[in-house]
């Protein structure tokens, strides 16, 4: 079976096609700039081979048409025909707390997705947009969604719940969703893969750290709290988002500033976060280079970073009642051994002993960074969430045949 996973942004699509009897990536790569000019597609071959294709790229549905069809070229193409593509996987970034698993799209499974846009409007209409150009490209293509909010439906209710008043959830459905879910699904099982244990007897504390960041606490496999909120702004400080704040910060700020909410919008998402505190960039690897020189803001906001973290382990550390696995994943989880050095340095409270002599240099890779004495054990797992919605996808058609 051969599966096409799309994750549609507002103005980019990325792409993975998968043979599914190997797991292999017969290629991948992203449109970006949709809409916009100076649009672009690269392309990622299996060999390694790289390429990119300039082109005018008006819509969503533009640039799929352009995916395939440099998938199923002579020269640059994996694919005979388009009939070699059994299945679609999506990534939908809001589910609500009507899907709690990946699901086959349907109508009715479309219109529920679509009510979900004014809760992820950056999001959802993207996805939507995706799911229809390839209807229209490949009709009758079988079709699933794999939800970043469903891994979190598992919370109780104590968890995702805010202290408003609560007609506001029952009129709105405003609670903690959380996201990244199919990431932290995927390195909780792939880590107690790797070390040999039940996932069904674990407290795992599993850390997305990213442009985009959010810890989540995991008991016996199941998602009950997690950093991110009703939107991906909430908890820990990120590339360009605030994190938690206090809310009385943004009323302060629409009188003082006498701006409107579309601007605080633009702050609270783009101009805070890493790049707001530093004043250098979203890029941890720009800002631990100007933090060497002796550039005070950014080391302040190194120190920031890993001190939201190491506060998100210490709480759901309490509401574990202990911690058997710390799980560093995420381009920066996987990448940055300093952060995970001020992180995980002095958490031997929690029965966490790091091994710097490991950590120092380990990139990209799945291994154990804490000390072999150590009760609980630190690891780095590398994630993959396109091929866990090729792999949803894949199950979900099973189950249908």
């Amino acid at each position: 079976m051969k599966v096409m996973v799309l994750n549609c942004g507002s103005s980019s699509i990325k792409y993975q096609l998968f043979n599914m009897e190997s797991k292999e990536v017969l290629a991948k790569g992203i449109v970006e700039k949709i809409g916009l000019k100076g649009s672009f597609m690269k392309l990622e071959k299996q060999s390694g081979e790289k390429f990119r294709f300039e082109g005018e790229i008006l819509d969503h549905q533009i640039g799929i048409e352009y995916i395939l069809g440099v998938l199923t070229s002579k020269k640059h193409g994996c694919l005979g025909s388009l009939d070699e593509i059994d299945a679609v996987g999506h990534r939908v970034v809001q589910g609500g707390e009507k899907f709690q698993d990946s699901v086959f799209i349907n109508e009715s499974v479309f219109e529920e997705i679509e009510k979900y846009c004014d809760l992820a409007p950056l999001h959802n209409p993207a996805n939507l947009k995706g799911i229809v150009a390839m209807r229209t490209l490949i009709p009758g293509i079988r079709q699933a969604a794999v939800f970043d909010t469903s891994y979190h439906q598992t919370m109780p209710d104590y968890a995702y719940m805010y202290g408003i008043p609560y007609s506001l959830y029952t009129k709105y459905g405003i609670r903690r969703y959380g996201y990244h879910g199919t990431s932290h699904r995927f390195v909780a099982k792939k880590a107690c893969d790797f070390l040999e244990v039940d996932i069904n007897k674990q407290k795992i504390i599993s850390c997305h750290l990213g442009n985009g960041a959010s810890v989540t606490a995991i008991n016996k496999g199941k998602s009950v709290d997690t950093s991110m909120g009703f939107t991906p702004v909430e908890g820990l400080i990120m590339g360009t988002r605030t994190g938690d704040l206090d809310l009385g910060v943004l009323t302060y700020i629409l009188d003082k500033e006498d701006i409107g909410l579309s601007s605080v919008n633009t702050i609270i998402n783009k101009q805070s976060g890493m790049l707001g505190v530093t004043g250098i960039s979203s890029d941890m690897r720009e800002i631990e280079l100007e933090a060497e020189k002796g550039n005070k803001r950014a080391i302040l906001g190194l120190q920031m970073y890993d001190y939201k973290v190491k506060k998100y382990i210490g709480a759901y550390a309490a509401a574990l009642g202990g911690v058997d696995i710390l799980i560093f994943t995420g381009g920066i989880g996987e990448n940055a051994d300093t952060t995970r050095r001020g992180v995980a340095s002095d958490l031997g409270f929690l029965g966490l002993e790091l091994d710097d002599s490991i950590n120092t240099g380990l990139r990209e890779t799945t291994k154990v960074i804490s000390k072999a004495d150590s009760r609980g054990t630190i690891i780095v797992v590398t994630t993959d969430e396109e091929l866990v919605i090729a792999e949803d996808t894949q199950r979900i058609i099973q189950e249908m045949n």
